[in-house]
């Protein structure tokens, strides 16, 4: 008698979890594929190359994190293939500041504010360059002030755009447009909306390129 309880327990435990199983496939969003792109790329990215979207053949499509080691050495390549492919390649940068990294978020906006004043990109490169010395900061905000001065901005205005709701709503966006991609590491790249493994190296990356433009 005790085992048929246990059998007929084991098979209503079994049924119900069935019908979760149901119950969540129908009631919970188709999810993205992993290997998409889920945010089509649009006039609010921060972008290099050609300015006219009809003459671009490839678009790069990258989410990093300022405080990530990683991006930081995948930083040069990208400005020499943005060099190598200035006519043909399109490179995107997006927000994806993880969060067990405590200062890349506010150096998102750091790098937001600068685009305000038409120096984004050299704002990143800057925070990637001088990661050693504000990744451990308790006040990275006095580092990146520092930076903006360098840079012959605006002061006053970069202060007030650091904090603004413009600068976090768009790190906000491009983060979960992240997520509804599936990403789960920085830096992640897509090449024409398709998730691509991290090449291992300049040429590596130079080469799918290439590839890719031959097939245009």
């Amino acid at each position: 008698m005790k085992y048929r309880f246990l059998i007929w327990s084991l098979i209503a435990l079994g049924i119900f979890a069935v019908v979760l199983a149901i119950v969540g496939v129908v009631t919970r969003p188709a999810p993205v594929s992993s290997g998409e792109l889920a945010v089509p790329v649009s006039d609010n990215d921060w972008y290099l190359g050609p300015k006219n979207a009809k003459v671009t053949k490839v678009t790069l499509v990258e989410y990093s994190d300022f405080e990530c080691p990683a991006c930081k050495a995948y930083a040069s390549i990208i400005t020499q293939l943005n060099k190598d492919f200035p006519n043909d390649l399109k490179i995107v940068y997006r927000h994806f500041p993880l969060p067990q990294h405590k200062n890349a978020r506010v150096a998102a906006q750091a790098a937001e504010a600068s685009g305000r004043q038409g120096k984004f990109w050299e704002m990143e490169n800057l925070i990637f360059e001088k990661q050693n010395e504000w990744t451990d900061s308790n006040n990275p905000q006095e580092n990146f002030i520092l930076y903006a001065g360098s840079l012959g901005l605006n002061i006053e205005k970069f202060k007030s755009d650091l904090n603004s709701d413009l600068a976090k709503t768009k790190i906000e966006n491009d983060y979960a447009g992240g997520e509804k991609s599936k990403i789960s590491y920085t830096p992640t790249f897509f090449l024409d909306s398709k998730r691509i493994n991290n090449p291992q190296g300049y040429e590596e990356f130079k080469s799918l390129i290439e590839a890719r433009i031959g097939k245009k």
